[in-house]
């Protein structure tokens, strides 16, 4: 006979603080649902009433036919997905969640938005596949019972309420967005990581505006500068810097956790100083290296034109750790040579991986070949 009680007291406390754990969470968030008008959202934007923040609106990234679709979806009277705004503390709702379809409304009802605001046009109709006569209009040309009908269209909007936790607001907006349209893993943390505070974000930006970290990093291309990879790495060189021990691969995950943790004040970080190091470490890095310090070679010598990023790490990271002895060293070549040495050496090969090992190794290898030409 099977003895169900067997292990009860312990199973049982344990399911009774799970439970507790739960029920406290949830006591920490408080929402309401609200079905408003599309009209009602287009007031409420031209009032200020309902913002989308700048880091946000720059996500917009619809084509016109998909935005002209999700148009007849409201002319049809189809359903569509709840939005999901928090409430601030004057009241205010701030978009965290349906950004494409608002944008898309406000894009049709002639409000310019977006990325590229400045070269947008009221958005006329094309791609629509179920009422075909509707492509080419735009809202001043729909005729006035169409124009009515999408005004009184509707969407349920989800309040995330003033009365919730910061750090509550910032994990749903972080999970609504993790699976976002076309967005880069820096897009999503510049748009979530504000909801526990902005001096991180706004540190990333400020060091990525560096003239020698921009040229040093030029070979990444200008449309990863669009998806700012720049701040992604600029993040990458001080979590690897600071929080090596914590590295974990896919880094994905590992450098948001290291910005949540500046931002929330979870681990020191004198930005001051920080910024000082950054400075020197990349002015160094462009005067002896310049374009070429993070690129490759060919099999007859040639440097390729394109950005290695386990170079970036495993050259950037090493220099920061001996600047104060790097800016008053009298031979910078010796520096740059141990370097090269280490960069083009058959060593290094089996190290240009993301893996932990990968990350580790490749970093002490290159901060012992700096060390060495210091000390001779």
């Amino acid at each position: 006979m099977i003895n169900y009680c067997r292990g009860s007291d312990y199973s049982g406390k344990k399911i009774e603080g799970l439970i507790e754990d739960v029920d406290s969470q949830i006591v920490n968030i408080r929402t309401k649902s609200l079905d408003v008008s599309f009209n009602e959202l287009y007031d409420m934007y031209e009032n200020e009433e309902l913002i989308i923040a700048p880091d946000y609106q720059r996500l917009f990234r619809w084509e016109p036919e998909k935005q002209s679709r999700f148009i007849e979806s409201l002319i049809l009277e189809m359903p569509v997905p709840p939005i999901f705004v928090i409430e601030t503390d004057d009241g205010i709702y701030e978009l965290i969640d349906g950004l494409q379809r608002i944008s898309s409304y406000l894009h049709f009802r002639g409000i310019r938005f977006g990325e590229n605001k400045d070269e947008l046009v009221p958005l006329e109709l094309s791609g629509c596949d179920i009422v075909p006569d509707l492509n080419g209009y735009t809202f001043e040309t729909l005729p006035k019972a169409l124009q009515i009908k999408l005004k009184r269209s509707f969407v349920r909007m989800e309040v995330i309420k003033k009365e919730s936790e910061s750090s509550l607001k910032y994990h749903m907006f972080k999970r609504l967005n993790t699976g976002g349209e076309l967005l880069s893993a820096q897009e999503i943390r510049n748009c979530t990581i504000r909801l526990l505070g902005s001096s991180g974000i706004e540190f990333l930006d400020k060091c990525s505006k560096n003239e020698d970290f921009k040229t040093v990093i030029k070979r990444i291309g200008e449309d990863k500068f669009k998806r700012k990879y720049d701040q992604e790495l600029v993040l990458r060189f001080f979590a690897v810097k600071n929080d090596l021990d914590d590295y974990r691969y896919p880094v994905t995950e590992y450098l948001t956790r290291y910005l949540e943790k500046i931002t929330a004040d979870e681990a020191t970080f004198d930005y001051q100083k920080e910024y000082q190091v950054f400075r020197d470490t990349f002015h160094f890095i462009n005067s002896t290296m310049g374009e070429d310090a993070f690129s490759g070679k060919t099999n007859n010598g040639t440097v390729k034109q394109a950005f290695v990023l386990y170079y970036f790490d495993g050259i950037s990271v090493p220099i920061a750790s001996f600047i104060d002895r790097i800016v008053t060293y009298s031979d910078p070549s010796k520096i740059k040579n141990a370097i090269e040495k280490i960069k083009y050496g058959k060593e290094l090969g089996s190290y240009k991986t993301g893996s932990v090992n990968g990350i580790k190794t490749r970093i002490e290898l290159f901060k012992k070949g700096v060390q060495e030409a210091l000390d001779t």
